[in-house]
């Protein structure tokens, strides 16, 4: 599955795509369409027809909404079990497949290029996309590719932009983020401006990459392969050297100046409110804009979960996490980000437990960069993937006096947490709660109360009395 388009072939096949043909306005109504329906948890949509744009000119909405359509994107069977989506990307991710580099007359994304004053942002059918937005964002479901001017390192983000004009993008980078710091570390004391490429409509894999924690270093192009089973084609930009996956729909070529800024937002972001009042964002200056054919651009319709952010963000983020933690020396069985948490939440399974180890579990996650806010740690026989486990762990296992543990920092925050008040964001301050929901070492074994399930507080003998009885009773 080389690209895009394949992808929508694999969808319609699996009864997960509506093609909307009927003509939609860009201007709120095409992303009320899109909030409705991930609401519903509904299909991906391809609007056919938009308002005030020629025929070919179209957009999609929600290809990773559901982990239906992530397994289908990763060539598994559709109805795949969520660990089993682990599992796999998990193995798959520490993995590297070298990419192709091709010549830029085989390179679909290069069948029509637009250079200089010819390159008009609204050439493309960006969506205002919801009531109360700063303005048209054509940046929401991307991969935004910098390249690190001293090791040659590229990096592959996800970052919202939203149109300035013409010619300009605003974006809005974290400072924490690994863009914001490539920027102010590597550039900005040269004052030399950063190309950039802003990747639209590739094969969702690559998107999913760009949501994932990867270490600086890490060639993200090389791990996209390693996703999909065979090597992505790369090819040269028209201003810059950056390399972008060829078979993308659109590639929107620039550099962000080191003096100059822009107004972006407010935006309803991934945690599922609006982020804000307008802030001072990075100018991206667009140097080319090139696109296939027909081109389809790929954006979601943030908000209150679940939708692409938090689906994405619940696999790359939690197995990233999985991965650090084991390096850090914690035993872990696994991590679950609920996608109904946006990522503010995270259940860290561990095959032995205590308040020492939930320190162990905090410490890692206040490191360097705070984007959660919340840990739940429980016990090995408890299925982080199961909501009724976890919670029923934390609400019966987690002592309110001796088993939290809380740290406050500032500088290193995220300051799109809802919870946090307008003086917290601006300075990043924020806190750290780790919850620890697995017994107490020091308990004896007696002292543990077993589970009153079937498979537990009853015998084998009794468990196979019943099992063998099972369909006489009536079931």
């Amino acid at each position: 599955m080389k690209d895009l388009r394949h992808f929508i072939g694999q969808l319609e096949q699996n009864e997960e795509l509506v093609r909307i043909k009927k003509e939609v306005d860009w201007d709120i109504e095409l992303g009320a369409i899109s909030r409705r329906v991930y609401d519903q948890y509904g299909p991906c949509l391809w609007f056919e027809k938009i308002k005030d744009y020629p025929e070919g000119y179209t957009v999609i909405n929600g290809e990773c909404g559901t982990w239906r359509r992530v397994a289908i994107a990763m060539g598994l069977d559709a109805d795949t079990p969520l660990r089993e989506i682990y599992k796999e990307y998990e193995k798959r991710i520490e993995g590297r497949v070298q990419p192709n580099i091709v010549d830029r007359k085989s390179a679909p994304c290069k069948e029509n290029v637009f250079i200089g004053e010819q390159a008009d942002i609204y050439r493309l059918p960006a969506p205002l996309i919801h009531e109360g937005d700063g303005g048209r964002y054509i940046g929401t479901w991307d991969a935004v590719i910098t390249k690190d001017p001293e090791t040659n390192w590229t990096n592959w983000g996800m970052y919202r932009f939203m149109i300035h004009n013409q010619n300009f993008l605003a974006g809005w980078p974290q400072t924490t983020s690994q863009f914001a710091m490539m920027l102010n570390e590597k550039y900005v004391p040269k004052n030399q401006p950063m190309p950039v490429a802003l990747v639209i409509g590739s094969h969702p894999l690559d998107h999913m990459v760009a949501t994932a924690p990867m270490r600086p270093g890490v060639n993200e192009a090389e791990v996209a392969g390693s996703l999909r089973g065979e090597p992505v084609d790369l090819v040269k930009c028209e201003t810059s050297d950056i390399m972008v996956p060829a078979n993308a729909e659109i590639i929107i070529e620039g550099e962000i100046p080191t003096d100059a800024i822009v107004p972006d937002g407010p935006f309803g972001e991934y945690p599922g409110f609006r982020s804000g009042t307008m802030a001072e964002g990075v100018a991206f200056r667009i140097k080319a804009i090139t696109h296939r054919n027909n081109p389809i651009l790929s954006m979601t319709a943030l908000g209150a979960p679940v939708d692409d952010s938090s689906i994405a963000a619940s696999l790359t983020a939690a197995v990233g996490m999985k991965l650090g933690l084991q390096r850090r020396g914690v035993d872990v069985t696994d991590v679950y980000v609920p996608p109904e948490g946006v990522t503010h939440l995270v259940i860290v399974g561990v095959k032995t437990g205590g308040i020492e180890v939930t320190r162990k579990v905090l410490d890692f996650f206040i490191a360097r960069r705070v984007m959660v806010s919340k840990v739940i740690v429980v016990d090995k026989d408890v299925d982080v993937f199961d909501m009724k486990q976890w919670i029923h762990a934390f609400a019966t296992k987690c002592h309110p006096g001796r088993s939290i543990v809380v740290e406050h920092f500032v500088g290193k925050s995220n300051a799109l947490t809802p919870c946090y008040d307008a003086d917290e964001r601006r300075i990043l301050k924020g806190a750290f709660a780790a919850f620890d929901a697995t017994w107490p070492l020091e308990w004896p074994k007696e002292n543990i109360p077993p589970r009153a399930t079937f498979k537990e507080i009853y015998s084998q003998e009794t468990q196979d009395k019943v099992l063998a009885k099972w369909h006489e009773y009536g079931f």
